[in-house]
């Protein structure tokens, strides 16, 4: 019989050390500002009962959700977004929550999708988001918690595409058929004019029921659209807030796609990384309600965490030296100590040290520090216990001296090598 093949399953990842550390990093520049901006960190379950997200997303998107019978003969599913979840934490809360309630949340979620190139079963949601209030206050600070965050992770250019719904609304009703096409539709059409060339766009209104003069003039229309007051009160807000101007760009085309949306609708883009948003998101005043039972109007975003990832990998913006220990320990195969308490001088001055983790030759030790990229090997043997120092090795220079653990300490602070 053969050995059975070891393997995730299909659509789900591991993340090794290096890479996990990568999006620790990321993860940890995202979370410092929103902290920064007061937003206040929630958790939700693993498992929710399954009839609080069934029917919460349509008949396509409930297909994706997992969904089964646990033990206690339960029907339980997994998260399939942020959103349900929240809207049930701030129902069954309120009393305890603030009237204006700040969160960012970020946590794995699961859908039963196809899986490819990008799009996984299991992938991280990271989400912003300000509830109980409708001032346009509020939709500002996203957009500049928003910007902050892409800038604080090294991104050297942020621009946030804007648009309002009411614009789209306004601007599009008129062409709606009764019976035939609404303006929701044309909408959903319109949203593609960043994939498609608009001839593509026209045919789609076209088939849909409008006359080839109408698709056309409703493209024109939306495209020389201005911004509303609203609108424009949110971008003034955002740039006092120390969004730069030049960042926050009107889209009059912009969709977005969901109906949910009610006023501002936004995506992020990094212009040096062009594979589309890296995040969006919009005000939604009515979805709590549908989703909760409580009238709750929000705003928020989501940041494509993976996409981030990859752009912060692709652009170097992550330091080497969040790549993991900075000294090796040598573990003698006598003398060891010495070695034990050097590991543990060196940790509590703040430096991450790894411990070879048995007797070995010195030789296999050096090998094992080259593998991970540690930068320090410190070498304690008789000469180095005699004199009561040690030998202090950069692994990129090749350069060695011999000195005390005290003095060790600053040259590692002060001077770090990485390759």
């Amino acid at each position: 019989m053969k050995n059975k093949k070891i393997q995730t399953l299909k659509g789900f990842r591991d993340f090794l050390p290096e890479e996990k550390r990568k999006r620790d990093y990321v993860m940890s520049k995202i979370i410092q500002t929103f902290q920064l901006y007061g937003f206040e960190p929630v958790e939700t379950p693993g498992l929710e009962y399954a009839d609080l997200l069934l029917g919460k997303y349509g008949d396509e998107a409930d297909k994706l959700v997992y969904n089964f019978q646990d033990r206690g003969g339960r029907q339980v599913a997994l998260p399939y977004d942020q959103t349900v979840p929240t809207a049930r934490v701030l129902a069954q809360y309120q009393g305890s929550l603030p009237k204006i309630f700040k969160r960012y949340s970020i946590k794995n979620v699961f859908r039963a999708d196809k899986p490819q190139k990008g799009r996984f079963r299991e992938f991280t949601q990271c989400d912003i988001d300000i509830f109980g209030t409708q001032n346009p206050t509020s939709d500002a600070e996203i957009i500049a918690c928003t910007y902050d965050a892409i800038k604080n992770i090294g991104f050297d250019q942020v621009i946030i595409k804007v648009n309002d719904r009411q614009v789209l609304l306004n601007t599009l009703k008129p062409y709606e058929i009764e019976g035939k096409v609404d303006v929701y539709s044309i909408i959903q059409s319109i949203d593609k004019l960043d994939k498609l060339p608009s001839e593509k766009v026209t045919q789609e209104l076209v088939s849909k029921g409008l006359t080839q003069e109408n698709a056309q003039q409703a493209l024109k229309d939306i495209r020389s659209a201005i911004k509303s007051d609203n609108l424009q009160q949110i971008i003034t807000t955002a740039t006092q807030l120390g969004t730069p101007q030049k960042a926050i760009q009107f889209e009059p085309t912009l969709a977005r796609g969901l109906d949910y949306y009610t006023g501002i609708i936004f995506e992020i883009i990094i212009p040096s990384y062009p594979v589309g948003s890296v995040g969006g998101g919009g005000r939604y005043d009515n979805l709590i309600n549908q989703l909760g039972g409580i009238d709750v109007p929000a705003v928020g975003l989501a940041f494509g965490f993976d996409r981030l990832v990859e752009a912060a990998t692709q652009l170097d913006l992550i330091p080497s030296n969040n790549l993991g220990s900075q000294v090796l320990v040598i573990n003698p195969e006598n003398n060891q100590i010495n070695a034990y308490q050097t590991a543990n001088k060196l940790r509590q001055a703040g430096i991450s040290t790894e411990l070879y983790a048995e007797p070995a030759k010195l030789g296999k030790q050096f090998k094992y520090a080259n593998k991970k990229s540690i930068s320090w090997v410190v070498v304690i043997a008789e000469e180095e216990i005699k004199q009561d120092k040690i030998t202090l090795k950069n692994m990129e220079s090749g350069e060695q001296q011999l000195t005390t653990i005290n003095e060790s300490i600053k040259i590692i602070s002060q001077n770090w090598y990485w390759s």
